[in-house]
């Protein structure tokens, strides 16, 4: 990328440079909005699980018939 190409700011779709001090993005409050979305859990990175074992246990709560008392904390 040159110094005179530009990207959008993922937040509020400003044209930032390369060379901004806080790029990709165009200000520190749209850098701390898009970590606070992070950091909620808003944004997730989401991969198909391929671990043999972990898959077996996911069928086997799946087929499990679920009770009221799986909710309840104090239940256990």
């Amino acid at each position: 990328m040159s110094a005179n190409q530009a990207l959008r700011c993922p937040i509020c779709r400003t044209l930032v440079t390369k060379d901004d001090e806080h790029f990709p993005f165009c200000n520190a409050r749209c850098r701390l909005i898009d970590l606070g979305k992070w950091a909620s859990g808003e944004y997730r990175i989401s991969s198909p699980i391929l671990d043999p074992e972990v898959l077996e246990g996911l069928d086997e709560a799946s087929r499990r018939p679920r009770n009221e008392e799986d909710d309840d904390p104090e239940a256990s």
